[in-house]
């Protein structure tokens, strides 16, 4: 079933979102990822009980051009939710971010914790999480190079669409405990791209973007969700999170790695319910 396409004119730009479910409302989106009617195996594991808000953020899809390089940080894409948010009518609504759509996530919830229902926060850090070794980032993980190689293959503009297909699949192998099952677990059409322009200025903020000393400030309900064995954000950075904002979860998924909604989606998917439940009650 393929999401609903509508676009949103708020008052910082007309905005693509990609709606499915009902119930309360959910809003998630990623730093760099162009969404479409296809979805995003994530924000499927949120629908349940819930409508789900999928929102393609500046420079993605549909949505606003970026006028000023500026308007592609961080704090000005919260800002853009925001204003989507308040178009849409809603006085609060959750948050639910994987990787980077999580540090999006907690910036969003030290900014204003008095929109948000809650954050949901999968695999995601709260400052640069490349200074470990870990991190298939860091230049002494031993799949460094590999990674690096396939993320400057995938900013090329003119990919066919196969072989962008199995570059994707390849770096996502790299993010999989078991990468063997990769046919089973993305078993659904669901096809997304990767900005150039938005991965481009993200790989410069990172560099000065930490939260931690601010973490405490967010008053909203937290639930922290991370693989073990998670090698993009590993799981310290996830520990960290939960220790800075007061009465925040953590669940830790020990045979998962980046996508735990995958590879442990059974489990993943009543931890979301009881989070999201519990809440009503």
């Amino acid at each position: 079933m393929l999401w609903e396409r509508r676009m949103v004119d708020t008052a910082r730009g007309s905005f693509e979102v990609f709606i499915k479910g009902e119930g309360e409302p959910i809003c998630v989106t990623h730093l760099y990822s162009e969404f479409n009617e296809s979805g995003d195996y994530f924000a499927e594991s949120l629908i349940g009980n819930n409508s789900v808000f999928l929102v393609n953020l500046r420079e993605t899809g549909r949505s606003a051009r970026a006028e000023k390089n500026h308007q592609l940080s961080m704090l000005e894409s919260v800002l853009d939710l925001e204003a989507v948010r308040t178009t849409l009518g809603f006085d609060q609504w959750y948050f639910a971010g994987h990787s980077t759509g999580g540090m999006l996530g907690l910036l969003y919830g030290v900014t204003f914790p008095e929109r948000l229902t809650g954050l949901i926060l999968v695999g995601t850090a709260a400052r640069d999480y490349t200074v470990s070794p870990a991190c298939i980032y860091h230049e002494n993980h031993r799949h460094f190079h590999h990674m690096q190689e396939l993320m400057e293959a995938l900013k090329k503009a003119d990919l066919t669409p196969d072989q962008r297909t199995s570059l994707s699949q390849e770096r996502t192998k790299l993010s999989l405990h078991r990468p063997e099952y990769y046919d089973d677990f993305f078993n659904k059409p669901i096809q997304k791209k990767l900005s150039p322009i938005r991965l481009e200025f993200f790989s410069r903020e990172l560099a000065i973007y930490d939260l931690t000393s601010k973490l405490h400030t967010c008053k909203c309900r937290v639930l922290v969700m991370c693989g073990r064995l998670d090698v993009q954000c590993p799981w310290e950075f996830s520990r960290e999170i939960q220790e800075l904002i007061p009465g925040s979860k953590l669940i830790t998924y020990e045979n998962s790695n980046h996508y735990p909604f995958l590879e442990e989606r059974q489990l993943f998917l009543e931890d979301i319910h009881h989070f999201l439940t519990s809440a009503r009650r």
